[in-house]
């Protein structure tokens, strides 16, 4: 069913973005993933040919969700190089934390910039290519996106903007036949904001399991549309 199908992950060189790519090629799809460092989304491809079961190629593409022009040339890219776009993940993000006494005016520009602004980017430069396959857009959200709290207010409303952005994006474009989700997942064991994953992190959901809730979406009858998902580790630790 996916098998050649195409995709495009802003932010696939590491964590929910890895893990997207990864389960899709195992399912027989062509990634393309984009890292703001070009030597590094060419390793990190290179990591995932070595591992393709499936027949499946990928490809690293240096981009930058901030830069609108990025954004279509990473679209011309994939296009030019596997002939169609199905699929559009916009994972890419950041994540700065303070009160907001303290938050800088660098790090809540950033934070919107890269969190809100790059997803309106992503589906901006791929409408046209999705229209033709009649293909799928995905945001990467957060339960930051519905949940607020404490030292969180940059986040937070980069996050609560992505998700109202994908819902209204969601009611323009099925007229196109383009499905449209985002997903908000709650605690997941990645390397954002310098986190690094142990042992200690297994409660929590793990990125190949954002994969494989792709893979459902993609799979799912395209009458039925599981617009936003929200998604939680099961058993996390008592306080």
């Amino acid at each position: 069913m996916l098998q050649n199908k195409v995709a495009l992950i802003t932010g696939g060189t590491k964590g929910i973005g890895y893990g997207i790519a990864k389960c899709l090629m195992d399912q027989g799809v062509h990634v393309a993933i984009t890292s703001r460092s070009s030597a590094r989304s060419h390793e990190i491809a290179g990591k995932l040919n070595a591992s393709s079961k499936a027949g499946a190629k990928a490809i690293g593409l240096k981009a930058d969700v901030t830069d609108f022009k990025s954004q279509q040339d990473a679209v011309k890219d994939v296009v030019s190089q596997f002939g169609q776009l199905d699929v559009v993940i916009a994972n890419a993000g950041v994540g700065h934390f303070a009160s907001i006494e303290d938050i800088t005016l660098q790090q809540w520009q950033d934070t919107i910039d890269t969190n809100l602004t790059g997803a309106f980017y992503t589906i901006k430069a791929s409408v046209d290519a999705l229209k033709n396959s009649q293909g799928y857009y995905i945001s990467i959200s957060s339960l930051a996106g519905t949940n607020f709290f404490a030292n969180g207010s940059a986040y937070n409303a980069s996050k609560f903007g992505v998700t109202g952005f994908t819902q209204a994006v969601m009611l323009d474009l099925r007229k196109y036949g383009i499905k449209v989700s985002t997903i908000m997942p709650g605690s997941v064991s990645t390397h954002f904001n310098g986190n690094e994953p142990d042992a200690s992190d297994a409660w929590k959901i793990q990125s190949e399991d954002i994969g494989e809730l792709v893979v459902d979406l993609l799979k799912m009858n395209p009458r039925t549309l599981p617009s936003k998902i929200e998604v939680r580790p099961t058993t996390p630790p008592s306080k």
